[in-house]
């Protein structure tokens, strides 16, 4: 049946019909006796078969084999039933190349012709082929990491896809001074001997213009070649036509690049078993595959750049911080046994203070250049922030080799840093920690390095510490103090703070003339922290200033209760700190407060020990006066324990002293502190002070103080400290 209806019936063989309107639509139509071995075709069809009148070779010679069998079942269908159908298929012909065809039917199964049309669906096909492989190529771009594994799948996707046996791609790279195209990437299908195509692909190297590669490289224009033809006497096409193939395809990927320049990345080369220049589909799509392949090196290269911006220090180069960190997980999850150093350089301050951040940044930058040099392979070297560093020993590493690394750093940052004719030095503190032996993860290791090397910073500086107990518990101590500030800002915000007073008696009297307020924590969960915890804590931030204030108003919240108890002429004593007395406001803020609460200044005894006066004697002296003459009065506390000279404790404007309870704690047995508190006493009559001992906690200290002159005495024999509340009690 196949080779009859191959055939024309007679008639059409030596003129078919021909209608103009099968000609303007391009349609061509075709009929046919079901039962009988020919088809008629209009003229119009068989110019669509590839066909002229008188044209003797049957039609279905021209159909491509594996679309035959297809093509055989649809027209029995027609023969036998008369069913409407519709078949696509393609033609081979040397004058087109490969051409698709759609034939359909009208149902015709109660009649004997049957009738229906053959279409040109070439376009159409190749339009649906060009976006499916352009929709297929950008999948596999968007799935890759690099540019070598995108450039591999666009081969392979290509040869599927389109038919091709070969598929490489040649790249650029120096050799020397010259640059030749070396092949990067094969793919072929199985079934045939590529061995030839291949050793020549593994070993020759092309430059710019020799054979299709290079013309093609050197020209930027795609290229066909015919193993036979012009091109038969190039290595690469010679091995082509011994392994059966007969024509090429070189085309260049280039694209314009950010700097709007064209830059070609490379060339790439297919070959086919079959002439291809007229049907093939690739040259159409080689400027898209070009563009894409362009754009996914595009896309990486910024991918590139944003992952080294993440992991890297922007001022160094080096790695940052959390890149650093995601090694050491890495490292440690890897088992083997490494250093870690961190390292902190000294006196960099300075040189910011004093230079400005323009020094600074010059020593960052040369001082983690000179890490860099030092590092040996495998090593990782970090800027943890500030002027901290961080390296990781290579795997394997034992301390005999990081004591020597950790020399040559100590070396590297003593060397002077030159910055505008100006030699500046600094040194290094370092601390290392050994995985597994200091920590087994991370955090462990980091804090175990970091604690070792403030134990180099308390030891003097420019010395390197390994991790022990010490430098942990020194590390632990400076966390706590940490947690302990954050929980004293919460405390403040909170009202977590009270006051107890202590009485202040007055022996010629016997009666209580003044009290000492005295700060108080109690946590939210009922906890009493000590003053001795949290105020050294306080004293190393501004916060004490914050809590001096609260102090002062609490105090001028009270003194009205007291006035109110029959205390009127009370007068309450404030403990101040160093940095609030370093302050020009003081006076002014204090000012404001007392008055805002209709307080008498004269009723706050504002109490500073030596050294918070002796240590700034400049800035503190004129605050003092300045307090003085607004009507507060001013104790000199903890008297005999600071370094104050009697030449200038003259010239404070003081109205009492304190004698510190250390010197009652002899008193009255021990000789040398009975010594001490007598002239203690002496100088403050003589200087028309009131003397005040603190810490009286015995009937014989009272008496010795008694016998000697003191004026007022306070601890615990004349009063324990109370809250308000329970100081205004009835006696």
């Amino acid at each position: 049946m196949q080779n009859d209806l191959g055939n024309l019936c007679p008639q059409c063989a030596t003129a078919a019909y021909r209608d103009p309107i099968d000609n303007l639509a391009g349609l061509g139509r075709w009929s046919m006796v079901r039962g009988a071995p020919h088809l008629c075709l209009s003229e119009m069809a068989m110019r669509l078969l590839g066909m002229a009148p008188g044209d003797g070779t049957p039609w279905m010679e021209r159909v491509v084999p594996e679309d035959r069998p297809a093509l055989d079942a649809a027209l029995l269908e027609i023969i036998a039933r008369g069913a409407s159908v519709s078949c696509e298929f393609r033609l081979a012909e040397p004058a087109h190349g490969v051409r698709w065809l759609r034939l359909q039917s009208v149902a015709a199964e109660q009649r004997m012709v049957a009738t229906g049309m053959l279409t040109d669906i070439t376009g159409i096909k190749r339009a649906a082929l060009r976006e499916r492989f352009n929709f297929a190529l950008t999948q596999y771009l968007i799935g890759t990491d690099t540019l070598d594994e995108a450039v591999y799948k666009i081969i392979h996707l290509v040869c599927e896809e389109l038919g091709w046996e070969w598929g490489a791609f040649w790249a650029p790279e120096r050799h020397g001074e010259a640059e030749v195209l070396r092949c990067r990437h094969v793919w072929h299908g199985a079934g045939r001997d590529y061995s030839p195509l291949r050793g020549v692909a593994a070993t020759q190297g092309v430059a710019p213009g020799e054979g299709p590669v290079g013309q093609a490289w050197g020209s930027g224009q795609s290229l066909w070649v015919d193993a036979s033809g012009e091109h038969g006497d190039s290595a690469r096409v010679r091995a082509a036509r011994h392994c059966g193939l007969q024509s090429g395809f070189f085309f260049p990927v280039t694209y314009v690049a950010g700097d709007g320049r064209l830059h070609s990345a490379g060339v790439l080369e297919f070959f086919s078993d079959a002439p291809r220049q007229r049907e093939a589909q690739l040259p159409g799509l080689a400027e898209s595959i070009s563009a894409l392949i362009a754009q996914t090196g595009q896309r990486m290269a910024q991918q590139e750049r944003v992952r080294v911006l993440a992991q890297t220090d922007e001022m160094t180069g080096l790695f940052n911080r959390a890149h650093f960190h995601a090694l050491l997980d890495a490292a440690c999850a890897q088992g083997e046994r490494f250093g870690l150093m961190y390292i902190d350089l000294d006196q960099f301050k300075p040189i910011n203070d004093g230079f400005g951040h323009a020094a600074g940044n010059l020593v960052l930058c040369e001082f983690a250049g000179r890490l860099r040099q030092l590092a040996p392979a495998g090593a990782r070297v970090a800027r943890l922030g500030g002027d901290e560093f961080a390296l990781m020993s290579p795997p394997g590493w034992e301390q005999q080799a990081l004591d020597a690394l950790a020399a040559a750093v100590l070396e590297a940052a003593r060397a002077r840093f030159n910055y505008l004719g100006h030699d500046l030095s600094v040194s290094a503190s370092i601390g290392v920690s050994m995985f597994p032996l200091h920590g087994a993860d991370t955090a462990q290791l980091l804090h175990a390095a970091d604690a070792a090397m403030y134990l180099s910073k308390r030891n003097g500086r420019n010395l390197v510490s390994y991790f022990c107990s010490e430098s942990d518990t020194q590390q632990r101590v400076v966390a706590a103090q940490l947690l302990m500030l954050s929980a004293l800002q919460d405390a403040l915000q909170r009202a977590e703070f009270f006051l107890e007073y202590q009485p202040i008696r007055d022996l010629r009297s016997d009666r209580v003339v003044g009290l000492e307020a005295l700060i108080r924590w109690r946590k939210a969960d009922g906890a009493i922290v000590p003053p001795d915890q949290f105020i050294p804590v306080a004293e190393q931030s501004r916060l004490i200033v914050f809590i001096g204030r609260w102090v002062i108003e609490q105090v001028c919240r009270d003194l009205p209760r007291l006035r109110a108890a029959g205390m009127p002429d009370i007068q309450v004593h404030v403990n101040m700190a160093a940095p609030e007395f370093l302050d020009e406001d003081l006076p002014r803020e204090l000012m404001a407060i007392v008055s805002a609460a209709g307080v008498d200044p004269a009723r706050i005894c504002l109490e500073l020990t030596e050294g918070v006066i002796m240590r700034r004697i400049d800035k503190t002296l004129p605050i003092m006066r300045e307090l003085v003459r607004l009507g507060f009065e001013i104790s000199l506390d903890d008297f005999g324990m600071g370094y104050s000279s009697l030449s200038l404790l003259k010239t404070l404007p003081i109205s009492s002293i304190k004698i510190d309870r250390v010197f009652l704690q002899g008193v009255p047995h021990d000789r040398d502190d009975c010594a001490i508190v007598r002239t203690i006493i002496d100088l403050g009559l003589n200087m028309q002070l009131r003397v005040i001992a603190e810490g009286v906690e015995s009937a014989a200290q009272l008496d010795f103080l008694r016998q000697f002159g003191c004026t007022q005495v306070q601890g615990y024999l004349p009063g324990r400290p109370v809250v308000l509340a329970r100081l205004l009690e009835p006696a």
